[in-house]
């Protein structure tokens, strides 16, 4: 029987294999450490973009910041510039409101029957003395101004007759107590004081 050495051919294959098997773990690791250094450089160029991202971001807010600072301020400015004009109305009612109290007045007093002789007003509180034909006149002469927007009540303090002999007449004087439209203001104020 011949015999044949089949350990060189055993032996070379054996190097083959192994040769393959090292070529193959040298090109699963290359491929693995690109497919590594393409996620990292990915995943840094990633990050770097979220980093400019949150800069522009944080610029963004800061311009914002500055932008409620400046609402603030306009609404502490626009709160002041309301109370100067609540103000201003008021100073306005003030200072047409005695013009109207004094037409007011005025229109109540009946024609050719009577004649005011003095008229005091100090906070809400209006004092009329005068003289009418009669007492029906200054009956007349009350329900008119209580009848009027700015006096709230009307009070008989005093009614005389007087005698005027000269004339043959006989005339009443009166004075008359009377709460105005100020008045009216103080009573509102107060129970916002407390």
């Amino acid at each position: 029987m011949i015999r044949i050495n089949l350990l060189p051919f055993r032996a070379a294959r054996k190097i083959e294999n192994i040769r393959r098997q090292i070529t193959i773990y040298v090109l699963v690791v290359v491929f693995t450490l690109s497919v590594i250094g393409y996620q990292f450089i990915q995943v840094t160029s990633t990050l770097s973009d979220k980093k400019d991202e949150e800069k522009k971001i944080k610029a963004e807010l800061a311009t914002y910041q500055n932008t409620l600072k400046k609402i603030k301020e306009l609404e502490k400015q626009i709160k002041e510039i309301k109370t100067k004009l609540g103000v201003i109305k008021d100073l306005e009612k003030g200072k047409t409101g005695p013009v109207y109290l004094l037409d007011e007045i005025a229109r109540a007093v009946p024609k050719e029957k009577l004649w005011l002789k003095s008229l005091k007003e100090s906070k809400g509180s209006l004092t009329l003395t005068g003289t009418a034909m009669d007492n029906e006149t200054v009956a007349h002469f009350m329900s008119n101004l209580e009848g009027e927007e700015h006096i709230t009540t009307v009070e008989l303090q005093s009614a005389t007759s007087r005698d005027l002999k000269k004339y043959g007449l006989v005339v009443s004087d009166f004075i008359l107590k009377c709460t105005t439209y100020a008045h009216k203001k103080e009573e509102t104020k107060k129970p916002k004081k407390k």
